[in-house]
């Protein structure tokens, strides 16, 4: 496999960004944020974690070593619920704004830009491959502007047997791919092998990959011993349509913004940010989520287990009391 195509020389140059972008669908940019307050956040998180068992006893906690018994994955109530911890943290938040990132966009997109707040903080077990996120593009859950810009933030450095993240060079450019239920975050994957054009390497702390809301990406399964814990950050122009699902949590079933700044600062200007902008709504496609749920039921209804994910999203975040219901009799179905 090929490695990422390093852009960090050109990290000050917003023409030549564009035009790699634009060609490559992803840029990788070394050293880009100080090592130090991801390693802050990295503690606060793992320290959050250790209060809820997630680490093996005996063990420092800065190593991140997991108690495997503890395994969950989202949107299972006890994963949702430990992660509202760690998005209660203010260092959390923080990080999308650092000024090295601002910049960076500022300098790429060449206009005013907005991080979307409802970021996605992920704890990824070792050992549990079956649920590793499959290959997938932003933009079917995001919406909005199609220029809407990924940043994959690891919290430490990740080396090959932590996998990480793989892209599909020059996918961003041919629009939506088909796509079926799977394990894992999302609960879809496209369909397309795209066999020939994935690449990734082992990161720095401190090291982000940006890409494309329609990059076709996969994570790549965590064959270590500790937990591999990162961020997702999207980000666009000011002027170009948004979702209203992107400034909500991510995990609203369970989140809302005035539980998650109980605790902030009173003056804290990340509250609330997205308000002084004036920005352009498009409402939310709900056909591909209804694709997937229809396809999830007739895998579930076959014995397929891959239809995992898509029912445990329904249960959980769906509106649809009778879907709720399907999709529980389902669920038990599968266990048994």
């Amino acid at each position: 496999m090929e490695p990422f195509v390093d852009s960090t020389r050109y990290v000050n140059d917003g023409l030549e960004l564009r035009t790699r972008m634009n060609r490559d669908g992803y840029l990788y940019i070394r050293n880009l944020l100080p090592q130090k307050i991801l390693e802050e956040l990295r503690l606060k998180w793992l320290g959050i974690l250790g209060e809820a068992g997630w680490l093996e006893k005996g063990t420092a906690p800065e190593s991140g070593i997991p108690n495997l018994d503890a395994f969950c994955v989202e949107p299972e109530i006890p994963y949702m619920e430990v992660m509202t911890k760690v998005f209660s943290l203010i260092e959390y938040h923080s990080i999308p704004h650092h000024s090295n990132v601002v910049g960076f966009f500022e300098r790429m997109l060449g206009g005013t830009i907005i991080s979307h707040p409802r970021l996605i903080g992920r704890t990824i077990f070792p050992q549990r491959t079956d649920y590793t996120t499959p290959p997938h593009q932003d933009w079917v859950p995001i919406q909005g502007t199609p220029e809407t810009y990924t940043a994959w933030i690891p919290l430490s450095d990740v080396t090959k047997e932590m996998g990480g993240l793989q892209l599909c060079t020059g996918s961003h450019q041919s629009g939506i791919y088909d796509f079926q239920p799977a394990l894992g975050a999302g609960a879809m994957e496209v369909v397309d092998p795209l066999e020939g054009t994935w690449v990734n390497n082992p990161m720095q702390q401190g090291d982000i990959v940006f890409f494309h809301s329609m990059m076709v990406h996969k994570g790549v399964s965590n064959n270590a011993k500790q937990l591999r814990l990162s961020m997702d950050a999207r980000f666009q122009r000011t002027d170009q349509p948004i979702c209203p699902n992107s400034l909500e949590p991510h995990g609203k079933e369970v989140r809302d913004w005035k539980a998650i700044y109980k605790d902030w600062p009173q003056n804290n200007q990340l509250k609330y940010y997205w308000k002084k902008y004036d920005l352009r709504f498009q409402p939310y496609d709900l056909s591909y989520n209804e694709k997937r749920d229809q396809l999830g039921f007739a895998m579930a209804a076959a014995g397929d287990s891959r239809a995992l994910s898509v029912l445990q999203r329904i249960i959980a975040r769906g509106d649809d009391t009778a879907k709720r219901v399907k999709a529980e009799k389902l669920l038990a179905k599968l266990k048994n």
